[in-house]
């Protein structure tokens, strides 16, 4: 799964620094120790014959389950079933069934078995009932904001500007809400579905789509058929009126399920899948192992993403028109990360969710192998850098990457098993190279492929691989918190040709063991020592005959951790000229940035247009905005610059100049293909002509995506009134759930101030309250008072009928 990080930054940002991101564990939960769930029975064959009542939302099943008593005989059973109106439980005896003593409570089936059945004995049950999501009152995955398994979207078309949609989300255990099941991650089942829908919907499943039948009732039953064992969790269905794009990898079918207005973009969102799975094949090793892949979007999924085997589930955000993915594919990593899912997590699953590092670390790191492997290193450390921040932004230092007492499951899915656990990987594979790497998870992949794991079997891959032990990394950074906090200094002996490098360790509670390169450089000439800090203070001692023009810690910008480098003035240009990570020159230009330095200017030529775009971002709140040289490159960027976002920052740059004499090259830029370019030109004619910026952000507003349509939003906002409502509201309604559509939100709530009918300002606040309530749980409370203290202001100046209102839907 790929769930979202971003609003803790976002709230960062907005300055909620008391709000605290979920809610605190009672010290009874923690002490609970979550193991691997005890296999009395497990799971063998998973038939289900389905159909859904529109009107109720609800859905009528039929299963018939095979098992087997893992190891001790046993005449009883228990399945998770929760929220279900069970009518039927039998055993099967060839053509007959026996019905079954059982009781049930809401969430769980206990079934007396007709007589006690020996290890690896097969039997079939058969249970007939109605599955009712949305009766259920239940807590779940922080990702999705509930657990009620099975989604009727917009079931009886009363949203006219909604499709009719359903689809399933199981992790972390809520499939058991429409499936009878053993609904833990160490069980594996193979599957086969019957589902029978209105004719005019496709489906979708796990597997192969075997057979189509119609009925004669305006119905169709689509059997589809999954012959290779995977986890409850990972079983999906998914109906609705989508286009199927068809496209292949060798001979695997790859197909994407889209609604019909994107069917001429599909293969520009999704069409680097077949390359994907490809490359990590290659990396790996491992052959794709699954019968075909599919992706499909789901209408109100907020989860971002979902492993479901052969048949990814994304959120609306992965929706992109031609002019968004001039900017780039902004959907291109989740893409990454759900198939590389489908060799870790799906192929060998978390024995336990204390494991999920791992599913969730690979996934993670996958983005970065995919970036690396199709944009560049730089652009793949770029990506890496933002998730470490992500991690250290978290407060999550106190956790350990395998964790075995938690108060709640979901607790799992956090910025140390996604963002630290990736960047953990990114280490283990710097320090054993990648021949080693690789060779370790194929090891890792082909021992256990259908398998669990855990992590300390990864470890015994990485030691048979290697012959090399690794106790000490597990230990560390596996079963241990926190990670280094380091402050290194510099000392030069010229008289005896000498520099001491002294990195000292400041973190409280453990000293880390961690082997770096550091790297001296005389000119462009470089010698690398490997050596290992692993004491409170280590000093390292090196030679030389002309002094050092740098020396560089950690010279592969590989650590994981924060850092203080007493380098100087003179070590940092030098680092930016000659030193070629990412890494390196980004510390270069944000020590140009903090001590207001010219050299800052250095990054306009800079090879990578992110380092570029980030200088002239830094350059426009620094004392150099109004150099004539500097101004006079910039013009240059915003002409000629072939990267979009890059050109876009270089407008934005003029545009605060507040100079007229851009007006040309803003009205030129207003319709560049690009949003983003777009949107700094439009910003730009506003500054200098609010009131024809705002006749002209009611001229795209129709067509306004991203920075476009968050320029076109606030101008609308400002300089509207309340005749620009249905405009206003609608361009916030097409926006898709994400951090662009929680940043309007709070527009809306301001902008709501102008409106005098009741009736529109009920619409938006409950639209605005469907932003809020599709927040990760685990960030909810974070954003709380943002909400709360827009809506109050609301609320006093509309009066007592919109302030209970509000009130009220903050209650629910």
């Amino acid at each position: 799964m790929k769930h979202f990080l971003f609003v803790m930054a976002l709230f960062v940002s907005i300055g909620n620094t008391n709000a605290q991101a979920g809610k605190d564990a009672s010290i009874t939960t923690e002490q609970i120790y979550r193991g691997s769930y005890p296999k009395i029975n497990e799971l063998v064959h998973t038939k289900l014959v389905v159909k859904f009542d529109y009107t109720k939302a609800w859905m009528y099943g039929k299963a018939w389950l095979t098992l087997q008593p893992h190891f001790y005989p046993t005449d009883t059973l228990t399945l998770d079933a929760k929220g279900m109106d069970v009518k039927e439980v039998t055993i099967v005896k060839g053509n007959s069934t026996i019905p079954l003593k059982y009781t049930y409570d809401s969430a769980q089936l206990f079934i007396k078995l007709d007589k006690i059945y020996a290890a690896k004995e097969k039997y079939t049950l058969y249970i007939n009932y109605v599955s009712r999501p949305n009766d259920l009152k239940a807590t779940g995955s922080a990702a999705i904001t509930e657990s009620k398994g099975l989604y009727f979207i917009n079931p009886t078309a009363a949203d006219k500007d909604k499709p009719t949609q359903i689809w399933t989300q199981g992790e972390t255990e809520a499939n058991s809400v429409w499936m009878p099941t053993i609904d833990k991650p160490n069980q594996k089942s193979t599957e086969e579905i019957y589902m029978t829908v209105p004719a005019k919907y496709v489906t979708l499943s796990n597997g192969l789509l075997i057979s189509r039948k119609k009925n004669t009732d305006g119905t169709r039953t689509d059997y589809w058929k999954m012959d290779l064992p995977h986890a409850p969790y990972l079983f999906f269905m998914g109906v609705g009126d989508f286009a199927i794009v068809k496209d292949k990898y060798k001979t695997i079918p790859v197909e994407y399920y889209v609604e019909k207005k994107y069917e001429p973009v599909a293969k520009k969102i999704f069409g680097h899948t077949p390359e994907m799975i490809g490359f990590y094949e290659k990396i790996l090793g491992v052959s794709y192992q699954w019968p075909k892949y599919d992706q499909i979007v789901g209408r109100d999924y907020v989860s971002g993403a979902m492993e479901n085997t052969t048949a990814t589930l994304h959120q609306e955000s992965a929706y992109q028109n031609a002019r968004q993915l001039t900017d780039g594919n902004a959907w291109e990593e989740t893409i990454a990360h759900e198939l590389f899912h489908h060799w870790f997590g799906d192929l060998v699953t978390a024995e336990s969710w204390s494991n999920l590092t791992v599913n969730e670390s690979f996934a993670n790191y996958s983005e970065y192998l995919w970036d690396e492997h199709e944009f560049g290193k730089d652009h793949a450390d770029e990506h890496n850098l933002e998730d470490m921040q992500g991690y250290l932004l978290s407060n999550s230092d106190k956790k350990d990457l395998v964790r075995y007492y938690y108060a709640d499951k979901e607790d799992m899915f956090d910025a140390v098993s996604y963002n630290k656990g990736g960047r953990i990987l990114h280490m283990l594979r710097n320090y054993v190279g990648d021949d080693a790497f690789f060779k370790s998870l194929n090891n890792f992949l082909t021992t256990y492929k259908f398998k669990t794991g855990e992590a300390g079997q990864l470890r015994l891959a990485f030691e048979e691989t290697t012959g090399e032990d690794f106790n000490w990394f597990w230990n560390q950074w596996y079963y241990g918190s926190g990670h280094p906090k380091l402050k290194i200094d510099y000392v030069y002996d010229n008289a005896n040709g000498k520099v001491q490098v002294i990195v000292k360790q400041t973190q409280a509670d453990k000293i880390f063991r961690l082997p770096i390169s550091i790297d001296i450089y005389t000119g462009d000439n470089k010698i690398r020592n490997k050596v290992w800090i692993q004491n409170s203070i280590d000093t390292f001692t090196f030679n030389y005959t002309q002094r050092p023009d740098l020396v560089n810690v950690d010279a592969n910008k590989a650590l994981l951790c924060e850092k203080t480098d007493n380098k100087t003035t003179e070590n940092f240009i030098h680092q930016f000229k000659y030193a070629s990570n990412y890494l390196d020159r980004k510390e270069a230009l944000d020590y140009f940035t903090v001590k207001g330095l010219k050299e800052l200017a250095l990054g306009l030529t800079d090879k990578y247009a992110g380092l570029r775009r980030q200088t002239i971002e830094s350059l426009m709140e620094s004392k150099f905005a109004t150099d004539d040289a500097i101004i006079k490159s910039i013009e240059t960027i915003a002409a000629t610059e072939p990267d979009k976002k890059t050109r876009a920052a270089a407008i934005s740059f003029l545009t605060a100049t507040g100079y007229s004499k851009y007006q040309p090259l803003f009205i030129k830029n207003v319709n560049d293909s690009s949003y983003s370019v777009a949107g700094a030109a439009l910003a730009g004619l506003i500054s200098l002509d609010p009131a024809k910026g705002y006749e002209l952000s009611k001229k795209y507003a129709a067509d306004a995506k991203g920075t476009l349509a968050e320029v076109v939003l606030h101008s609308l906002i400002t300089q509207g009134q309340e005749e620009d409502y249905d405009v206003i509201s609608n361009l916030f309604n097409e926006t898709p759930f994400g951090q662009e559509k929680i940043g309007m939100a709070f527009g809306i709530v301001n902008y709501l101030v102008k409106v005098k009918d009741v009736t529109r300002i009920k619409k938006s606040i409950d639209a605005v309250m469907a932003v809020r309530k599709n927040i990760p749980a685990q960030y909810r409370s974070m954003s709380a008072p943002a909400f709360k203290q827009a809506f109050d202001g609301l609320g006093k100046m509309k009066g007592k009928e919109i302030e209970e209102y509000i009130n009220n839907s903050l209650n629910k």
